[in-house]
């Protein structure tokens, strides 16, 4: 029996998840999360083979939560199921340790055909994302300035911005200023939207 630990926000859409996969004759789902910062510690009171995690969940980003998971629990393989089929967050959930990536919009017959192959050792990854994070290359904002934009994200000014990461304001608008010219935009909230639209941040 392949025991499933399910990362979801939507409570009506990890419901019909469990539902479906239960339905599956050699699953169970035997752990339900509705916030990142849940996923590892009902993983280690679960055990399961494998985790489906969203990304944007409350708490804890789940590409977070499935670095944290490959450290306690290496035996607990990942596959990311989400909204977002976004290059940045393919490259980041790899990096994280994900065996697999999958877009929510597919059949759940190819979700629990994933889970199988990914128990089995392969990696699965939707291909139409694959394609497009070929294509896109690697993130090109560093740690830095990737922190400096996420701090941007509400409209916080150059002050706040550099009280909440201990820089100076000179440093700040450098990271600003670089983060904007990558980005290839005009100014930060622009630089913020095409960062998330990719995935970068």
């Amino acid at each position: 029996m392949i025991k499933v630990l399910l990362a979801e926000d939507q409570g009506m859409m990890r419901g019909a998840l469990a539902l479906l996969l239960d339905l599956e004759a050699d699953m169970q789902v035997v752990a339900q999360v509705a916030a990142g910062d849940r996923i590892v510690a009902a993983a280690l009171d679960a055990r399961p083979d494998i985790a489906l995690l969203d990304i944007e969940l409350p708490g804890q980003s789940g590409l977070d939560a499935a670095a944290e998971l490959r450290e306690q629990l290496p035996s607990c393989k990942v596959l990311i199921v989400t909204t977002f089929g976004r290059p940045g967050y393919l490259r980041r959930a790899m990096e994280a340790g994900a065996s697999g990536f999958l877009v929510k919009d597919g059949p759940v017959e190819e979700l629990a055909a994933a889970i199988r192959r990914v128990l089995a050792g392969e990696r699965v990854i939707d291909p139409g994302l694959a394609a497009a994070a070929l294509s896109a290359g690697p993130n090109p904002l560093t740690q830095r300035e990737r922190d400096v934009l996420t701090a941007a994200v509400d409209g916080a000014t150059v002050a706040d911005i550099a009280g909440r990461l201990h820089l100076s304001q000179a440093t700040v608008r450098n990271y600003l200023s670089a983060a904007i010219g990558k980005t290839g935009t005009r100014n930060r909230m622009e630089a913020v939207r095409a960062a998330r639209q990719n995935g970068w941040l």
